[in-house]
C-alpha cells in the first residue's frame, strides 16, 4: 500500500501544479484532487498507537452550532467592518498556522533524509518573560518549516492561488490525519448535523456564499476556469476535512480487524460519487449547491449498505477508538511495571 500512497501523493502534486501549464477542466479538477486528498489524509491517519483523544457524541451535536456562531460572526464582520482589515488580521493568523500545517505535512518526506539525532533529539525553548510556557520542536522540524515560511509568505504577498492551495491542502490532509471521530455514532451525528448545516446556510440565508467570496484566506480551494466573468471554481475546505475523517475512521476499522481495507473502499466510493453528483447538479442549475448534500448520504449510505451486505453492523457500531486507546495504554503500563519488578 505504500506504493500507491507515494502516487496518491505524486498524482497530488502534479495535478495541483498542472493548471499552470495545462488547461485542466475545473470539473475534473475539483474531483480527482478532493478525492486524491481524502486518500492521502486517511492513509497518514493509521498510526501505530490509537488516537488519545476523540470527539464525543456531545461535541459533535454541538459542532454544527459552534460552526453557524463562526460563520454568522465572520458575515457581520465583513458586512460593518473594512472587508480589507479583517483579511489582513486572518492573513496574520493563517500565516503562522500555515507554517504548521505545511511543515507538519512535509515532515515525513524530509526526516527520512536527515540525521536520527535531528529526528529523535528534542530541543525546548522557554519564553524569555513567561517562563511557563515552552515549546518542545526538533532540528527536523525547524528544516521541515523553512518552505512553510517560503509558502506562507508567498501566499501573504501574493495571494496567488496555487499558494493558497498549498497551503489548503495542507489543512486537509493535517486535519484527516489528527481528527479522530472515535467511534462511527459519532461521525454519523456529526455529518448529520452539518449535513443540515450546510443545507440551511447555502439555500436559506446568502451568508454562506457571502463569507465564501469575501474571505480571502486558504479555507477553500480555487481551481482556475477559462471563464473571465468567473475565474474560479472553488470548493471549501470543510467539504473534503469533515467526510474524510469519517473515511479515515473507517480504513482504521479495516486495518483494527486486520482486514483488506474493504469498509475503506466503500465509504471512499461514496464521497467520490458524493462529489461527482454535487458538480453535475451544480453545472445543471448553475448555482453554488451545499456539497455535504450529496456527499454525506453517499459516504454513509454506501458504508451502511456494505456492512448491512456483510453482516457486520454489530462489529461496526461497536467499535470505539477512545477505549482501544485507552487499553492500549493499560497494557504499556503493564508491561512497564513489569520491567519495573
Amino acid at each position: 500500500m505504500k506504493n500507491c500512497e507515494r502516487l496518491a501523493n505524486l498524482g497530488l502534486a502534479g495535478l495541483t501544479l498542472a493548471p499552470l501549464v495545462v488547461k485542466v477542466d475545473p470539473n475534473l479538477n475539483v474531483i480527482l484532487t478532493a478525492c486524491l486528498t481524502v486518500y492521502v489524509g486517511c492513509y497518514r491517519s493509521v498510526k501505530p498507537t490509537p488516537p488519545s483523544e476523540t470527539m464525543s457524541n456531545e461535541h459533535a451535536m454541538r459542532f454544527p452550532f459552534v460552526g453557524s456562531a463562526m460563520l454568522l460572526s465572520l458575515f457581520l464582520l465583513f458586512k460593518f467592518l473594512s472587508k480589507d482589515l479583517v483579511n489582513a488580521v486572518l492573513t496574520c493568523y493563517f500565516f503562522v498556522l500555515g507554517i504548521i500545517a505545511l511543515s507538519a505535512t512535509l515532515l515525513p518526506a524530509i526526516r527520512r533524509y536527515l540525521p536520527n539525532h535531528w529526528n529523535d533529539n528534542p530541543i525546548t525553548w522557554k519564553f524569555p518573560y513567561i517562563r511557563s510556557l515552552e515549546i518542545e520542536f526538533t532540528r527536523s522540524q525547524i528544516v521541515a518549516a523553512i518552505p512553510g515560511t517560503f509558502f506562507c509568505a508567498w501566499y501573504a504577498s501574493q495571494k496567488h492561488w496555487l499558494a493558497n492551495n498549498i497551503l489548503g491542502l495542507a489543512f486537509c490532509i493535517q486535519g484527516i490525519e489528527m481528527l479522530s471521530l472515535g467511534s462511527f455514532n459519532t461521525g454519523a451525528i456529526l455529518l448529520a448535523g452539518l449535513f443540515v448545516y450546510d443545507i440551511f446556510w447555502v439555500f436559506f440565508t446568502p451568508v454562506m456564499v457571502s463569507v465564501a467570496k469575501s474571505f480571502d484566506a486558504p479555507i477553500k480551494l480555487l481551481f482556475p476556469t477559462a471563464d473571465s466573468t468567473r475565474p474560479f471554481s472553488m470548493l471549501g475546505l470543510g467539504d473534503i476535512v469533515i467526510p474524510g475523517i469519517f473515511v479515515a475512521l473507517a480504513l482504521r476499522f479495516d486495518v483494527s480487524r486486520g482486514k483488506k481495507s474493504q469498509y475503506f473502499t466503500s465509504a471512499f466510493l461514496g464521497y467520490a460519487t458524493g462529489l461527482i453528483v454535487t458538480i453535475v447538479v451544480m453545472n445543471w442549475f448553475q448555482a453554488a449547491q451545499p456539497a455535504l448534500l450529496y456527499i454525506v448520504p453517499a459516504v454513509i449510505g454506501f458504508l451502511a449498505a456494505h456492512c448491512i451486505w456483510n453482516g457486520d453492523v454489530k462489529p461496526l457500531l461497536e467499535f470505539d477508538e477512545s477505549k482501544t486507546a485507552s487499553s492500549s495504554k493499560d497494557e504499556d503500563d503493564a508491561k512497564s511495571s513489569k520491567k519495573v519488578e
